[in-house]
């Protein structure tokens, strides 16, 4: 009797009945294959070209690079390499009384992998230098001589605002957004952050004005005591920063002064964090070897990771660009480099080395101050752990480096100084 009773039943509803659990399973498994992005997510990323107050304006887009992945529950929502988009939100131009420019920048929105996009909250402020204090002494200095001239130094204006390339900033993702987990690559677990810097690590550092310089070509592995240590035993000595210090200094040993500073140059947009030379005994402020050393926020188990740019002072001469007066370098950079590596080594300071290639390879290019030079692309890696000397033929386990060649038997440091110090 049930039977018949079915068979009065249209068939169509039959088949609704038979299809509705199926639907509700399929919406349940989207439903749990579905991620939620926190509020708040972080996102590491770097503003892909130069902005200067001399020529953005308001409302011009900017590209941003991911540099980090962001992964969630073991899967990529956003890989390393996606652009994500900003603004100008405001420019001032320099101005009188010494009164420098302003850019001011914010992050808008990045895709997601699966095409969506999502806002970001982050903004950066970038002031250019003041000079007012200059423009002061030189009133004062001309009151002096003669006041009724005083007035025109007010006119005096202040630096131009540049927020380099590769500044880093970390956004926010603005509202938490949810995700279908379904075509989400799995995170990369094995993947070191020696890697994954150098895929984004900038091939060059910048001077103040955004024009790119010299080639990054060291890459230290150490803690900062152990570092800096590594350099006093090998007799290098760190340079004076630009303040009344420097010119104490110069005034009490004018030419044999060995603390000569060395100009900013930025990478990450951030000033060297310290700046290192090794004079020539004989011609001690026009020829050293020199170094510039920027900390990185990655590590190799716990040890931060260091990037350098060396290159070799021979000469003082006429700048190129923007200067009276600048060092000659010699334009073989990859010996200065590989100084370097057998100056420390011969110390017994490095315990590791090997040559890395960076993504945005260097063979040629110039300075900030338009000299030419010209290198084999490599970057050299020196662990420093102290204690631990580097001995030639025992073997070591090695670093997780992917792009990595073996360094040749480092040669002795005095034979590299003989030939680096002849005339050019």
């Amino acid at each position: 009797m049930f039977s018949a009773y079915l068979r009065k039943i249209p068939a169509y509803i039959l088949l609704t009945m038979f299809l509705m659990p199926c639907v509700s399973a399929q919406e349940m498994t989207a439903i749990s294959a579905r991620l939620t992005i926190p509020d708040g997510t972080p996102i590491k990323l770097r503003l892909a070209e130069s902005v200067s107050s001399a020529h953005a304006h308001v409302g011009d887009l900017l590209d941003f690079i991911v540099v980090r992945d962001v992964n969630l529950g073991g899967l990529t929502v956003i890989p390393a390499g996606t652009m994500a988009r900003g603004s100008v939100t405001g420019v001032k131009g320099r101005r009188i009384l010494g009164i420098g420019g302003k850019v001011s920048l914010k992050l808008d929105s990045v895709e997601l992998v699966n095409g969506d996009r999502v806002g970001l909250r982050a903004s950066k402020e970038v002031k250019g230098g003041s000079r007012t204090k200059l423009m002061a002494a030189a009133m004062i200095a001309t009151a002096l001589i003669f006041l009724p001239a005083t007035p025109v130094f007010l006119l005096t204006r202040g630096h131009t605002s540049t927020v380099v390339k590769s500044t880093e900033i970390t956004a926010q993702i603005d509202g938490a957004t949810s995700v279908l987990s379904a075509g989400l690559l799995h995170s990369r677990e094995s993947s070191s952050q020696l890697d994954e810097m150098m895929d984004y690590l900038p091939p060059r550092v910048f001077n103040g004005e955004g024009r790119e310089g010299d080639m990054v070509n060291l890459v230290f592995v150490a803690q900062a005591e152990d570092l800096q240590e590594a350099f006093k035993r090998a007799g290098w000595v760190k340079t004076d920063k630009w303040n009344p210090v420097f010119v104490w200094h110069l005034l009490r040993h004018r030419t044999n002064d060995t603390r000569v500073p060395m100009a900013r140059f930025y990478l990450f947009g951030r000033v060297q964090d310290y700046s290192y030379a090794l004079p020539d005994p004989d011609a001690i402020v026009s020829r050293r070897h020199h170094l510039r050393i920027w900390k990185t926020d990655y590590t190799i188990d716990g040890t931060p990771i260091w990037t350098g740019a060396a290159t070799h002072d021979v000469a003082i001469e006429i700048a190129k660009r923007g200067h009276l007066i600048n060092h000659r370098i010699d334009p073989a950079v990859d010996a200065e480099r590989d100084f370097i590596g057998a100056n420390l080594t011969d110390t017994s300071s490095v315990s590791r080395q090997e040559y890395l290639h960076c993504a945005d390879p260097v063979f040629q290019a110039q300075t900030a101050s338009g000299e030419t030079y010209h290198s084999d692309s490599r970057i050299l890696l020196l662990d420093l752990h102290p204690g631990t000397p580097a001995r030639t033929g025992v073997p070591r386990e090695p670093l997780t480096v992917v792009r990595a060649t073996a360094l040749p038997i480092a040669v002795p440091a005095e034979s590299f100084q003989r030939d680096l110090m002849s005339p050019r």
